[in-house]
């Protein structure tokens, strides 16, 4: 976007909302270092898990501190978002009827600030307020939100990091001593089939040709694939390890099954 947006209605300076961007957070999209899942996203955010979903508009108020503005207007910020990804600009700007919270700080590490205005911070606690402001993951740490950070960058890189793969080294989940880790993966999504695991655990987004992207997570793993191609699982258990399946036998019919019933963008 071309530059910070004053949220209307504002009653001072002070109160005013310069936006910096916005997210969705939905059970077909939504920032992944929050959970597993939609409805964990949603907890983390102490915000009920509604099938509409919600928009996440990150900005400062006129003292340079951070805030994240919670909106049941998924539509605005869909478009909002869909303009700046094409180099448009658009005034993102809230009617105060939409808002379903003010919540300090961000989710999300933002390399971004308002111009004019002091530098990010968070903002003093409120009378009454417990628990620390939102703030991203440490990356130097390695853990559930750094796993799916990691599946994130993969699905966004998946080209880049394919190449990287000789196929006669991938892992085959159902051959002979098969990694551990990757099995039990395995084993879940097939659960997950027979089973539906919460909104958002398994999610489907377009790719090249007629192959779609798929997302799964789980407690303590990440899968991101391709439905016409490999997949990639990242563990817990494994910090900054990125484990490549192979097709085999087994895996393109578990991710025809898998994209049959995941979510999808609208």
């Amino acid at each position: 976007m071309t530059g910070p947006d004053t949220a209307e209605n504002a009653e001072d300076a002070e109160d005013a909302l310069f936006v910096l961007t916005a997210v969705l957070l939905t059970p077909a999209q939504f920032p992944s270092v929050l959970g597993d899942d939609y409805p964990e996203a949603c907890a983390a955010l102490g915000l009920e898990p509604y099938a509409d979903g919600y928009g996440l508009v990150l900005g400062q108020d006129g003292t340079g501190a951070r805030w994240t503005v919670v909106i049941d207007d998924v539509s605005l910020v869909a478009v909002a978002i869909a303009s700046w990804d094409c180099g448009m600009e658009y005034d993102l700007s809230p009617d105060e009827r939409s808002v379903v919270a003010g919540l300090p700080g961000w989710p999300l590490s933002l390399a971004v600030a308002a111009p004019g205005i002091p530098a990010p911070h968070d903002p003093a606690p409120e009378e009454g307020e417990t628990g620390p402001a939102l703030a991203p993951p440490d990356t130097e740490q390695w853990g559930p939100a750094q796993r799916r950070l990691g599946a994130d960058e993969i699905a966004l890189q998946w080209a880049a990091w394919r190449e990287q793969i000789d196929d006669e080294e991938t892992f085959v989940a159902p051959g002979d001593k098969p990694h551990t880790g990757v099995r039990r993966v395995i084993e879940e999504l097939h659960a997950y089939v027979e089973s539906p695991p919460p909104p958002g655990r398994v999610r489907s987004a377009f790719a090249s040709g007629e192959a779609r992207t798929l997302r799964a997570d789980g407690p303590g793993w990440s899968m991101v694939a391709r439905t016409d191609d490999i997949a990639f699982v990242l563990l817990d258990d494994e910090p900054g390890e990125v484990l490549p399946v192979g097709r085999g036998p087994e895996l393109p019919g578990l991710l025809e099954a898998l994209d049959k019933m995941a979510v999808r963008p609208a």
